[in-house]
């Protein structure tokens, strides 16, 4: 039995925010074309056959949605989509999974994620100061109470869902302040992604979070968690939780966590499919899904190899590091904002494990 995630962007790169530090806004202009467009239904239809292709009775398949703003392109796409994947006849274990801003979120959509046992990523910022600076829609407001209003809808309605906050250079200056937030709201699932410098860029942006910010961030908010832990509150960090399980159980539970890329199987609106959801770009384009499996895809085309291989040079510094063997140099695309930095003297995930690597350890 084996298990199959895919990464679907059924509305491309369509989004109703304009956020100030927007990631896939950077990588989608790299393209000759900057949006797809939404997933036609016959389109869809052939994805999901095409998928399923490749599994066998037993098998998992993940299927999670994002964009862009994936709930652009409608609840009729999810709804139908889900109706088709009930239709197919082999018996495997299906999973959903959908990363949203919140902001189109209304009771329609709160009964269907339900009835469907959809995992939900909501992102928010932080509090409502750090949320309102940079996720603002298309007129530059603030939308930190359209958000919140769905995170209470999720929890009527008992939606499981994580947290997702972009950590950037400013947020990661007031580590109390996230952990209050997360206090205040009662929420026990969150991860916080470093927000990332555009590609190839030389000099540094705005909203990057350094090696070193990050390094005192997570050192403080792991004070504050192992407070509460041993009070009896557990909150699930997604780092945390990444770190224990693999120095424990050798589990590894984020992509480029140990320095090795695997293919993440992105899903673009046409089609097209690419090895990492930072590298949607057409260097990296492997095949299409309406017209061949992903074996198909893996198998006759060169890119998966050649970007598994894709890594810069490690840094003198790794080569001194007590967790080198399981750190690997980390991601390639985090490099800047999590690891060594450029003078070669400081790493911040570094600094986190001898933290936080003796307690998870000790306490198994």
């Amino acid at each position: 039995m084996k298990s199959i995630s895919v990464l679907i962007k059924p509305a491309s790169s369509i989004c109703n925010l304009r956020c100030s530090y927007c990631f896939y806004a950077d990588v989608s202009s790299m393209r000759e074309v900057r949006s797809f467009g939404k997933m036609k239904k016959e389109n869809m239809e052939k994805m999901i056959a095409n998928i399923y292709a490749d599994l066998e009775e037993g098998d998992t398949i993940k299927f999670a949605f994002q964009g862009g703003e994936p709930t652009m392109i409608g609840l009729a796409y999810f709804e139908n989509f889900v109706t088709y994947v009930k239709k197919q006849e082999k018996k495997v274990t299906v999973e959903y999974i959908i990363q949203t801003n919140g902001t189109l979120i209304n009771d329609r959509w709160c009964k269907f994620l339900k009835e469907n046992d959809f995992l939900v990523g909501l992102s928010i910022d932080s509090n409502e100061k750090f949320h309102d600076r940079n996720r603002v829609d298309y007129k530059q407001r603030g939308t930190y109470r359209r958000v919140m209003q769905t995170k209470k809808n999720f929890d009527t309605y008992e939606i499981p869902y994580n947290v997702l906050c972009v950590l950037t250079e400013q947020i990661a200056k007031k580590p109390y302040e996230s952990f209050r937030f997360l206090l205040d709201q009662k929420i026990d699932y969150v991860q916080f992604i470093p927000c990332m410098d555009d590609f190839d860029t030389i000099k540094r942006g705005l909203y990057g979070v350094q090696p070193q910010t990050f390094a005192k961030f997570y050192k403080k908010i792991f004070r504050l968690w192992k407070t509460e832990y041993e009070a009896g509150h557990y909150i699930s960090i997604k780092l945390f939780d990444d770190i224990s399980n693999l120095f424990n159980y050798n589990f590894v539970g984020a992509c480029g966590l140990t320095g090795k890329c695997q293919i993440q199987y992105v899903i673009e609106a046409d089609g097209s499919v690419y090895p990492c959801d930072f590298y949607v770009t057409d260097e990296f384009k492997m095949g299409n899904i309406f017209e061949r499996t992903l074996r198909e895809i893996f198998n006759e085309s060169s890119i998966p190899k050649r970007f598994i291989c894709l890594r810069k040079e490690l840094p003198k510094k790794c080569a001194q590091c007590p967790f080198l063997a399981a750190c690997g140099g980390g991601c390639k695309r985090m490099e800047n904002h999590m690891y060594v930095d450029a003078d070669n003297d400081f790493c911040g995930y570094q600094e986190v494990l001898k933290d936080t690597v003796p307690y998870f350890t000790k306490k198994g």
